[in-house]
């Protein structure tokens, strides 16, 4: 799971800061605060389009932080996705209910110390057939990972991320449940500990996925000009779609987690605007 997913568990209210946003690092690249009167998508172009998303949801009292191609929105998916137009797709890792965020990491250190993450209570229970529902129809494509915990339709097409895990507690692979019209793939990506394929960094969230799977997931899409994840924890989804030029809207409901994701997806931007100026 990439993300916090605390997006949707329970029914406590989402975490809103109503006409306000906090002055984060990602206000280099702030939300425009232009009025929009409808939560349509601009005609014109994709820019636009994000643009409007963007000011409509800071209208209806979202924290909204607007980063290049990428919109993000610190609330509970219940309440943000009915203000969205339909996406291409939705690409997303929501809590399984396997009680991953409730310290277990820790506990698990066999080649180093294991990151405490804290004891935390989204992962206690996975997300409600509604929501799921809810998010199945926010797009054309969906792909969501823990498919197996959930009551999706059967499919020909599961993502299937072998994690080389070794000798640990950890399932040997990952299932995401797709609609896509294709066969069963799989990919092996090490993601044990301190082993980790391609040297990628983790240590945001306890269930990070890799930006290399998550690279791999879109481009399975035939079409996915705009990536949604309704559940972004720390963000690896659009630091994926970032880096393959796709536009992004992620929610999330914790902010500490929404935070790392503003930094994430930040420094992806910064790094993608540093390869086209050195390449023009």
């Amino acid at each position: 799971m990439t993300s916090p997913k605390a997006s949707t568990l329970g029914l406590e209210p989402a975490n809103r800061e109503p006409k306000a946003r906090s002055k984060s690092s990602c206000e280099a690249h702030g939300a425009k605060e232009s009025g929009v009167n409808s939560n349509s998508p601009a005609n014109n172009s994709t820019g636009s389009t994000m643009e409007a998303v963007a000011t409509s949801l800071q209208s209806a009292g979202f924290r909204v932080e607007q980063i290049g191609r990428a919109v993000l929105v610190l609330g509970d998916c219940r309440e943000v996705l009915p203000l969205l137009p339909k996406v291409d797709a939705v690409v997303t890792d929501p809590p399984y209910g396997i009680g991953e965020a409730a310290g277990k990491a820790k506990t698990r250190g066999k080649l180093a110390v294991a990151i405490d993450y804290g004891n935390d209570d989204w992962d206690n229970e996975p997300i409600a057939p509604e929501v799921i529902a809810m998010v199945r129809s926010a797009s054309r494509w969906q792909i969501i990972f823990g498919g197996n915990y959930y009551d999706c339709p059967p499919a020909s097409c599961w993502l299937v991320w072998d994690k080389e895990n070794g000798d640990n507690d950890f399932a040997d692979c990952e299932l995401a449940w797709t609609n896509l019209p294709k066969a069963v793939r799989r990919i092996r990506f090490m993601w044990n500990g301190m082993l980790r394929a391609h040297g990628e960094q983790r240590g945001d969230h306890p269930t990070q996925k890799p930006i290399g799977v998550m690279k791999w997931c879109i481009g399975h899409l035939p079409h996915g000009d705009t990536i949604l994840d309704p559940f972004m924890g720390s963000g690896t989804t659009g630091v994926a779609a970032v880096q393959m030029a796709r536009d992004f809207i992620g929610i999330e409901r914790e902010a500490k987690y929404f935070d790392i994701a503003c930094r994430r997806i930040e420094e992806a931007q910064r790094q993608g605007d540093l390869f086209l100026g050195s390449a023009a």
